[in-house]
């Protein structure tokens, strides 16, 4: 009788073994909570492939807009699909560190854990050179006497609130803001709003007629290297955005470390480092150790900052 009962015992360790070891056997979804074209998307979708291809399963990168600063319908997809690795978010600083803030039940408390942190986006102040204004000092002066609109991905996003907070420490408030899914080359020419807080990336088809007022990030950003940082400006404003893979608390670790190995293999591609080069964006890896110490980092700043503005 303890001979079979062992022997049963063994036999489902094995089988558990096994099926963790097989991971992935199925379709992989990677969820990008915004439309696909910016930077975030193309390497996430460089990822997707690279996955595919080491591990001969399905992937798709489903793109599911919504709500800059909540609800963030793709994020709360991951956190309610099954914790099992086969849905993965490719996810902007404030998914996991403001989700949990602002009331979305199904991200609080955040329910997510990184994977690894990827990207570091060119992220912009910019305006059309057509704009009475070319520079944030110019800025600073029109806006005490004019009214300008901001147009922004969400008002409790990190790069609308660094925006916020600068004009704040610069003496003036913007008159109007609004959230916009996509803030391009049209949402300046259309006149909807005066100045656009965005990644460079989706300006790059018009940056001849964009003056880049400010960027945000610890260093200048190679494509525009006469705009200065928010923190060249404002010293206590410095903050970088980013976007990492990340998954359900309770995914096995199996299965994270093989979604990191294709991560990192995909970011030494031609076409990852090509880009680079071609959008003034940083691309590196942090492990789950390393994104946890940013994130605890970028928290501290952005209570300071939401300090700031009184929130």
């Amino acid at each position: 009788m303890k001979k079979t009962l062992l022997s049963a015992v063994c036999a489902a360790v094995a089988f558990a073994s096994a099926a963790i070891a097989e991971y992935p056997e199925k379709p992989v979804s990677f969820i990008v909570p915004w439309p696909p074209g910016d930077l975030e998307d193309v390497l996430t979708r460089i990822i997707a492939s690279e996955f595919q291809e080491m591990y001969g399963v399905p992937t798709a990168v489903v793109n599911k807009p919504g709500g800059g600063g909540g609800p963030f319908p793709g994020a709360v997809e991951v956190a309610t699909a099954p914790a099992d690795g086969y849905t993965i978010g490719s996810f902007v600083t404030d998914v996991p560190i403001g989700g949990p803030t602002i009331g979305i039940p199904e991200l609080t408390p955040n329910p997510f854990e990184p994977v690894g942190i990827f990207l570091t986006y060119p992220f912009v102040i910019a305006a059309s050179k057509d704009a009475p204004f070319a520079n944030w000092e110019e800025l600073t002066a029109y806006a005490a006497e004019n009214d300008v609109a901001l147009g922004h991905f969400g008002s409790f996003l990190p790069p609308t609130q660094v925006t916020f907070a600068a004009a704040v420490e610069s003496g003036f408030d913007f008159a109007s803001e609004a959230a916009f899914d996509a803030l391009d080359c049209n949402t300046l020419a259309s006149g909807d709003v005066d100045v656009i807080n965005t990644t460079l990336q989706l300006i790059l088809p018009c940056l001849d007629d964009v003056n880049v007022l400010l960027s945000i990030g610890s260093q200048r950003i190679s494509l525009t290297p006469d705009s200065p940082t928010v923190s060249e400006v404002h010293p206590d404003l410095g903050l970088s955005l980013w976007n990492g893979l990340f998954v359900h608390k309770d995914v096995p670790a199996e299965a994270r470390e093989k979604i990191a190995a294709a991560a990192q293999k995909a970011l030494q591609s031609d076409k990852a480092q090509a880009m680079i080069e071609e959008t003034g964006a940083l691309i590196y890896w942090l492990n789950a150790e390393e994104s946890l110490a940013q994130i605890e980092t970028d928290s501290a700043t952005i209570a300071r900052i939401e300090s700031l503005l009184g929130e």
